[in-house]
């Protein structure tokens, strides 16, 4: 429970931190991970049960070329705007991982397995962007995202062949 407390403070701290290296998308994208804890906090305090067990999904690919189309479109969007009206730091590249972030926190909603895929390189990305802006901790951190991703991209990837297997003998 107290995760999530913790998180909301992470997350407006690191907003801070973006901000000041003038990482907009980045700061505007923590705002969203508050509301999401919050989200996530209030759920824990109203008790709300769920079964634990993950149902994997797969993204059928026009869907999935679709939302990554959209998902460069709107950072491309954002992009244009962070360079024609802020000082960003790099607003393409900043831009481009805000989206790309979103599409992956949308996708794990909906359970869909490509998303460690996505996380994964989305990771990659932002740890090169932090060495180059030299938040040198914040690359750290990223770098064990993406192991924890291409851990979560094995998890799943069990629960679906037992979720195959179940399925053929039920």
């Amino acid at each position: 429970m107290w995760c999530w407390g913790f998180n909301v403070f992470a997350c407006v701290l690191y907003a801070y931190l973006f901000f000041n290296f003038k990482l907009y998308g980045e700061t505007i994208l923590q705002f969203f991970f508050v509301g999401m804890n919050l989200y996530g906090l209030y759920v824990w305090l109203t008790g709300e049960r769920q079964d634990h067990e993950i149902r994997v999904e797969t993204i059928n690919i026009k869907s999935m070329y679709l939302h990554i189309i959209s998902a460069s479109i709107g950072g491309l969007c954002f992009g244009v705007f962070l360079k024609q009206f802020t000082d960003a730091s790099v607003p393409m590249l900043d831009s481009q991982l805000a989206a790309f972030s979103l599409l992956g926190t949308y996708w794990t909603s909906r359970k869909y397995i490509e998303t460690w895929i996505l996380w994964i390189v989305v990771d990659i990305v932002y740890v090169a962007m932090f060495i180059y802006k030299e938040l040198l901790l914040t690359a750290g951190l990223y770098a064990v995202f993406v192991g924890l991703a291409a851990y979560g991209w094995w998890q799943w990837q069990q629960v679906k062949r037992n979720q195959i297997v179940m399925k053929g003998n039920g």
